[in-house]
């Protein structure tokens, strides 16, 4: 276990001397490369702000007016066909925009049912196996100006529900195996 808390706190220092040292005995002039990628990284955020700046207002209406609730409660009967918890059925929705307002409302599900709960352990292991879709695709795809996704809102929305499904049954093994 100390080996791997070692590596564990080596590995960024070791990834910055190699770096550097690659860039130095390559001959590439290093500090240049450096600020060149640090201006292109700064065009790309000042090209994506106006889109996460929507989606985060967009995110704070729908929780603020109470909209997912009353989505939550029109989806809860079928989300009890399938076994999902009524109450992840708005983690769910604002999960595919926000990873962050997500875990907002996962903090007020561990506040009101416990961490340890069965909806608690299914609300950890879906945060964790689901991905914000919409939020990468907005922002990937706005940044280098795509227009034509083709099929990634189909799949990743295909995976997010496989996510979701299997986030349900391995909470339901985990818990009552507990």
């Amino acid at each position: 276990m100390k080996l791997l808390i070692f590596l564990s706190e080596a590995m960024v220092p070791l990834m910055i001397f190699y770096i550097v040292g690659f860039g130095i005995l390559s001959g590439r002039p290093v500090l240049d490369d450096f600020i060149d990628g640090a201006k292109d990284g700064m065009k790309t955020t000042a090209g994506i702000l106006p889109t996460l700046i929507g989606l985060m207002v967009s995110v704070g209406i729908l929780r603020a007016s109470g909209f997912l609730e009353v989505l939550g409660d029109l989806l809860s009967l079928p989300a009890a066909l399938i076994h999902l918890p009524p109450q992840l059925v708005p983690v769910i929705l604002v999960r595919l925009i926000s990873n962050s307002a997500a875990t907002g409302l996962v903090l007020d599900l561990f506040k009101e049912y416990g961490t340890d709960s069965a909806l608690g352990l299914t609300a950890s292991i879906l945060m964790s196996s689901t991905e914000t879709v919409l939020y990468c695709m907005s922002v990937y795809f706005g940044s280098m100006g795509i227009r034509k996704t083709r099929y990634t809102l189909a799949g990743g929305l295909i995976a997010t529900a496989v996510s979701v499904a299997a986030s349900v049954v391995m909470a339901g093994w985990m818990y009552a195996g507990g």
